[in-house]
């Protein structure tokens, strides 16, 4: 009688520890979760397809096609710096400079150190607002201390707008970054610049 018992005790627990294994393999949960990883690879490669899409449109020159392409991929992914980016440069050949200035911030509030933003939306507002783009400068040069170029631009900017002293200080970052660089240092601050 107690062998008895033993064995169906025993099936009990196996039959309960196959259904639980069961349950668990085919719970929605579990379907769930991976159905979730299968969406969000389709979703990248989608995304990836549209901004793929949107810059040969923008070269193509057919700027609605493209801010339709980057539109797109920021419904699936709206923290996509790269679609923020693309629609600001549509905007922003298109003459909507306050809305490319939205489209580069947002990109930049996803991605603080995200150069291409940096760069397109300080020469965007240069003239506008050399404050901001002087900023902008600074920031890309923070990044890159390095960069030769950034440090001219920054540099030009600064002397543009009388800032003479940060003007040859960022003068003499990209000199020591690149010698090469001298020549392109506005002539009345190459002395200062290559002492």
């Amino acid at each position: 009688m107690k062998r008895t018992r033993l064995w169906a005790g025993l099936a009990t627990t196996a039959m309960v520890a196959t259904g639980v294994t069961v349950w668990a393999i085919h719970s929605p949960s579990a379907e769930t979760s991976e159905s979730k990883a299968a969406s969000l690879t389709r979703n990248a490669k989608s995304v990836e397809a549209l901004l793929k899409s949107g810059l040969r449109r923008q070269i193509q020159q057919d700027s609605s096609g493209a801010a339709q392409d980057f539109r797109h991929a920021l419904e699936l992914d709206p923290k996509n710096k790269r679609a923020w980016y693309g629609l600001g440069l549509v905007d922003q050949q298109s003459g909507r400079t306050e809305d490319a200035r939205a489209d580069f911030d947002k990109a930049l509030d996803i991605d603080p150190h995200f150069m291409s933003a940096l760069y397109s939306e300080a020469y965007m507002l240069k003239t506008r607002d050399p404050d901001r783009a002087i900023e902008l400068l600074k920031r890309a040069a923070a990044i890159d201390p390095k960069a030769a170029m950034t440090q001219l631009q920054l540099g030009q900017l600064l002397a543009e707008n009388k800032r003479k002293g940060e003007a040859e200080a960022a003068f003499r970052r990209a000199v020591a970054a690149d010698p090469k660089s001298l020549s392109q240092v506005p002539e009345e601050l190459r002395g200062a610049v290559s002492r």
